[in-house]
């Protein structure tokens, strides 16, 4: 049986880690560099860093940052935000990347999934799929969630799958920051879909709330902010609890 891997993510803004609700309402949550070298010490799986206003803001993400949170970590390392062209992958993973997450340019320009995935491999492409529920089903949001594409959510994480991308990384924008626990049903829904791993964000709560997506929702991973930065729970903690619920998981 394969692991399921618990992820804490770096939600960076000017520099510092933040955490909002909703995609909004932005605090400050620590230092990238430090709470990465922490994370690792619990016994995180991987860790990913977005440059959540990088594609905003119409820049490019911070690669000075990258190479000193890489400096600091050993484990799987996925940074996101600003990525636009094969040039700029190929400059994060020259800054300590394993892997990028590609979300805002892949909708824009599909192409880019598959030009990346035949350079890099399809284990270097990670596509970000942000997802709300808009007239009753699930669509793609873009530009930090301001931008409803009208997408529907599970259609394009089968599709970036067919263009070569080796992950999702699958945040609900109704979930994201509230704490009420992940967004079972689209979860599961893209889980079923695609062949590919699915890492499941937005909402984490608690150990049971993990535990839930990784059974119900079928997601190869989970992803978690606020519940770490904050302390309530230690990555070492959480993965106690899923042992302890006859979960595979790497102590």
């Amino acid at each position: 049986m394969l692991t399921k891997r618990i992820i804490p993510c770096l939600d960076v803004k000017d520099g510092k880690v933040v955490k909002g609700k909703n995609f909004n309402k932005l605090e400050y949550a620590g230092n990238p560099v430090e709470l990465a070298a922490k994370y690792e010490g619990q016994g995180a799986d991987e860790l990913v860093f977005l440059d959540i206003t990088a594609s905003i803001e119409n820049r490019k993400t911070m690669t000075e940052l990258v190479k000193e949170v890489a400096k600091e970590i050993f484990i799987p390392f996925t940074v996101g935000g600003g990525i636009s062209m094969v040039s700029d992958i190929a400059k994060l993973l020259n800054s300590g990347a394993d892997k990028v997450s590609l979300n805002s340019a892949a909708v824009n320009n599909p192409k880019l999934i598959t030009q990346a995935a035949q350079r890099f491999g399809s284990q270097c492409i990670m596509i970000g799929i942000d997802a709300k529920k808009s007239e009753g089903k699930w669509k793609v949001f873009t530009q930090g969630g301001m931008i409803n594409t009208g997408i529907d959510a599970v259609e394009w994480a089968k599709k970036a799958e067919l263009l070569g991308a080796g992950e999702i990384l699958l945040t609900s924008i109704d979930r994201d920051g509230t704490k009420n626990g992940y967004e079972i049903e689209l979860t599961k829904s893209i889980s079923e879909s695609v062949g590919i791993p699915v890492i499941a964000s937005g909402g984490a709560k608690d150990p049971e709330s993990i535990l839930k997506v990784l059974n119900e929702g079928k997601a190869d991973a989970a992803l978690a902010a606020s519940i770490f930065h904050y302390n309530k729970y230690s990555i070492a903690e959480v993965k106690k609890y899923l042992k302890e619920n006859a979960m595979a998981v790497r102590l």
